[in-house]
């Protein structure tokens, strides 16, 4: 039996080694899909600049309530949008844009609002947000831009008058993924909380005779109010509620400018009047 023997030189063994590795696919020299890369497992990147995506879209697009009188209500018959969040809104827009109209409104949910900022849907959430260390963990959060408080919504005549009185088999209705409900239960852990997709469906429930009282911040409850005087705020406040716009995580750029946009309308005196056009008086000092 012949014996092997090569017949290679060194040089030519080389570039037959090359020229596999070629045929491989391998690039050595080809940076990896990162964040902002095609690559992902499917979830969304975030732009590098939120601000610098807006300037180069020509529009805002902020995600608000369509359900909650006076901070984002739709007309269902002129499918207007209108609410101090949603003037929020057009203020950021005019300070990014030079034009307020240049804002596109998304609705979102107390449930649906941080899923979409996370994949991109929304650049920002203006929709009654109370900040607090959960969320700070999914989302970046403005400086606080509204301050309210949770009370509790009874039709008039009702022995309910604060959280004292809420007893065993009592229902309280809420809104999915709001702090609401989590507050409730830690103060009333007798009642049985029942929780709704939306404030309106949360309220007509209210009306229809499905549960006792229904919680939330009190700025939302005056809203209600305001659509059928049949209904009372009572209790005062039991937490203190922050509302914060939530930005996605780690633009640091959109926070600051964000926040310069707020405080540039305190000093102007704007904030004031939009305050007052929407809750009816100043806000506190």
């Amino acid at each position: 039996m012949m014996k092997w023997k090569p017949w290679l030189s060194g040089s030519a063994a080389a570039l037959l080694v090359l020229t596999i590795l070629a045929g491989c696919g391998t690039k050595p020299t080809e940076p990896s899909q990162g964040a902002g890369g095609a690559s992902g497992g499917g979830n969304a990147a975030a732009p590098a600049s939120t601000l610098a995506e807006i300037k180069k879209r020509g529009k805002l697009v902020a995600g608000v309530k369509f359900d909650t009188k006076l901070f984002g209500l739709k007309d269902p018959a002129s499918g207007k949008v209108e609410g101090f969040d949603i003037d929020m809104a057009k203020a950021i827009a005019k300070k990014a844009l030079g034009d307020e109209t240049k804002v596109e409104l998304k609705e979102v949910t107390s449930k649906t609002r941080i899923p979409m900022l996370q994949n991109g849907e929304i650049d920002i959430i203006i929709a009654t947000m109370t900040i607090n260390e959960e969320r700070k963990q999914q989302v970046d959060f403005t400086d606080v831009y509204f301050k309210a408080g949770q009370s509790l919504l009874v039709k008039k005549g009702s022995p309910i008058q604060s959280i004292a009185d809420l007893k065993k088999g009592m229902k309280v209705l809420a809104v999915k993924g709001s702090t609401s409900a989590v507050n409730v239960r830690a103060k009333a852990p007798e009642v049985t909380v029942l929780e709704f997709e939306n404030y309106q469906d949360a309220f007509s429930a209210l009306k229809a005779g499905q549960g006792d009282t229904l919680t939330t911040d009190n700025a939302i409850l005056y809203g209600m109010v305001k659509q059928d005087p049949n209904y009372q705020v009572v209790g005062g406040t039991f937490t203190d509620e922050p509302y914060g716009m939530a930005i996605r995580k780690g633009d640091k750029e959109f926070v600051d400018f964000v926040n310069g946009a707020l405080a540039d309308m305190k000093k102007s005196g704007e904030y004031d009047k939009l305050y007052e056009t929407w809750i009816g008086e100043k806000p506190a000092p």
